[in-house]
């Protein structure tokens, strides 16, 4: 496919275990599927994306009337969730992503890492010992547990700088993970598996896409035969020091 990302939903997360017997925490993603709802070119918008939405059931009466013209024009089912995701350059004889084309999770075949974008839980008015990992006082003697105490204006600066860590509202941010690595995937129910957290609560809306800046992979892992590479600099050293 032509486009970089998909959208979906988080399903929850569960483990699995290894050739090794070794346990990872997962997570099961529902990615797709979407269709293309605009495109976006550099001559009419000034940049180059497409426009997907899920497709999932939506009553019609739930949707605006702008957003029943918007998918009337092309005779798109409707969806709810709707983003701008980067468009691939096309190679030879492709067209590049067109409205109505369908974006599945088999975009991800191949891939070994994905970005995944959130909206984190909302966790409402926090104090800063939950919302800052404050440490706080003592829980007795009359001493201040959970209250944030001195904030450093007096005198001077007679004011609170920008930036001060405090109580207040905490959560219901958009939280990026990036380079998750895949595990597993299902065509059929367009499932796919990533390894660790994810941001949002079950059934929250989600976009994934491939990694911009997937991590080389670090020696070690493939057998007896590679190199360890902190053990071979430790040796270097111990052989310039003689």
């Amino acid at each position: 496919m032509a486009v970089n990302g998909i959208l979906g939903r988080k399903v929850g997360m569960t483990q699995l275990f290894d050739d090794k017997g070794d346990v990872h925490p997962v997570t099961v993603l529902q990615a797709g599927p979407c269709v293309v709802t605009q495109r976006k070119t550099v001559t009419k918008d000034g940049y180059d994306a497409a426009q997907i939405g899920l497709v999932e059931f939506v009553k019609e009466s739930r949707l605006t009337k702008a957003m029943k013209g918007h998918l009337g024009k092309n005779n798109l089912p409707p969806v709810r969730f709707v983003r701008e995701v980067d468009v691939v350059v096309a190679g030879e004889g492709e067209d590049g992503a067109k409205v109505g084309d369908k974006v599945l999770v088999d975009m991800f075949e191949g891939e070994r890492f994905v970005d995944v974008i959130g909206t984190s839980k909302g966790r409402g008015f926090a104090g800063v010992v939950k919302r800052h990992k404050f440490a706080g006082g003592a829980a007795s003697h009359g001493s201040m547990f959970q209250i944030t105490g001195s904030i450093g204006s007096s005198a001077f600066p007679s004011r609170v700088f920008k930036g001060m860590r405090m109580s207040g509202h905490m959560g219901m941010d958009q939280v990026t993970v990036r380079n998750l690595r895949v595990l597993g995937m299902d065509k059929d129910e367009n499932l796919l598996v990533v390894e660790g957290a994810v941001p949002g609560p079950k059934d929250g809306y989600i976009m994934i896409s491939k990694a911009k800046k997937p991590p080389r992979e670090r020696r070690g892992f493939s057998g007896a035969g590679t190199v360890d590479p902190l053990k071979a600099s430790k040796r270097q050293v111990a052989k310039k020091s003689k």
